[in-house]
């Protein structure tokens, strides 16, 4: 499979099915029960996800030339590049079915690229930015760490989440969507945060970078219709919207210089 960056992957075909064979470049053997595992949970209580094959033994992680490796189902159909309303709608009850089935999953990673990562990394990639863009930087860094340290903020809803969900990690089947793919970014953190990241790549104009209104209130209320938002949540958003593009803007730079 030509796409992917972080991983190798492949497609198996067999008599009986067809998979996915991931190989994994740079997360570790420690680092992959969390992530093999939530997929299975997710899978077990009927949410759309790749679910991961055991082999023999009942093991889900496995080796390939000295590298851990995993087979998961093969969801059908692509991403959608230009999404509309109902697309987004769809996204939106389904992330909420996820967030609401993950809720007891026993397993607990903190999201890795969250605030603490973003501390460590934006003095790394400071030095490469303009003046102006350094200012910038610096700004909604110290207004992030406020948020965080708000009444408000430890009192958003909480628990693991997919933490990448843009557009080319969803798969459409036609106009259905048939499931949600790359798990290995999430961690538990708040539900709200994933809203977020899942907005600004969904319901934005490609060429302004401006938000779309219906495609954000579709996304919204059939999120809402699933799980409704508290009113923490509701206080929060704008911040939490900020949130999401800084965690994408760190790590581009970063993944750039």
């Amino acid at each position: 499979i030509s796409s992917g960056i972080e991983n190798s992957n492949f497609f198996l075909f067999t008599d009986r099915a067809e998979y996915v064979l991931t190989i994994f470049e740079k997360l570790s053997f420690e680092q992959l029960p969390f992530y093999l595992n939530l997929m299975r949970h997710l899978a077990e209580r009927g949410v759309l996800v790749p679910a991961p094959v055991a082999d023999a033994s009942g093991s889900i992680l496995h080796q390939l030339q000295g590298k851990p490796a995993a087979i998961v189902s093969r969801l059908h159909g692509d991403w959608v590049p230009a999404p509309q309303a109902a697309h987004c709608a769809s996204v939106g009850a389904m992330l909420a079915r996820m967030h609401l089935a993950a809720q007891d999953y026993p397993l607990y990673q903190p999201n890795l690229r969250g605030l603490p990562w973003w501390r460590e990394t934006t003095p790394v990639v400071l030095p490469y930015l303009t003046e102006s863009n350094q200012l910038l930087l610096r700004a909604e860094m110290q207004f992030q760490e406020r948020f965080a340290a708000s009444s408000v903020y430890p009192a958003l809803p909480s628990g693991p989440i997919h933490a990448d969900l843009f557009r080319n990690n969803v798969m459409f089947d036609g106009e259905h969507l048939s499931g949600f793919f790359d798990f290995y970014f999430a961690g538990c953190d708040r539900w709200f945060f994933d809203v977020a990241v899942t907005v600004n790549d969904w319901c934005i104009d490609p060429d302004s970078g401006a938000t779309d209104a219906a495609r954000v209130r579709a996304l919204l209320d059939a999120y809402h219709a699933v799980r409704p938002f508290t009113l923490e949540e509701s206080a929060a958003w704008p911040a939490m919207l900020r949130a999401a593009a800084l965690r994408f803007w760190i790590s581009r730079l970063y993944d750039f210089y």
